[in-house]
């Protein structure tokens, strides 16, 4: 793991990204963890009558790339306290999704960092758009 910063040594711009291949795996393990068995996840007849015409991830599993993204940015030790969502495109089995965080914003007075959160697929088509709010310790 990289150096902890501080909340003072953070700086207004800066990025961290993280990716993953979305396997057939992922997508079961989470439905199953999840309890959310939607057949446009797990069940390839139904999803093919679909307008995405195949399965597709859970689009909360995005957001789930988006938390690991945070982690490497703020190095543990912090609190992640809210995240706006809007899930703009499908991922489908075999897309590679890519996070990239940028911290935008700094709130001194309650050590909060706000991080723009842009999830995109291995064509650059934005799938999961959003905004995390972070208390850094430290």
């Amino acid at each position: 793991m990289d150096d902890i910063l501080t909340y003072d040594e953070m700086k207004i711009g800066d990025k961290t990204s993280f990716g993953k291949t979305i396997s057939e795996s992922d997508v079961y393990l989470f439905a199953g963890i999840t309890g959310d068995f939607n057949p446009i996840h797990v069940n390839k007849v139904e999803a093919e009558k679909t307008i995405f015409k195949s399965r597709i991830a859970h689009g909360i599993l995005s957001a789930g790339i988006i938390s690991t993204t945070i982690t490497k940015a703020v190095h543990g030790g912090s609190i992640y306290c809210s995240q706006d969502l809007a899930f703009k495109a499908p991922v489908r089995i075999g897309d590679t999704i890519t996070c990239v965080a940028e911290l935008i914003e700094k709130i001194p007075e309650k050590k909060r960092l706000i991080y723009k959160t842009t999830v995109t697929n291995q064509d650059g088509v934005i799938v999961t758009d959003g905004k995390a709010v972070i208390l850094k310790q430290g």
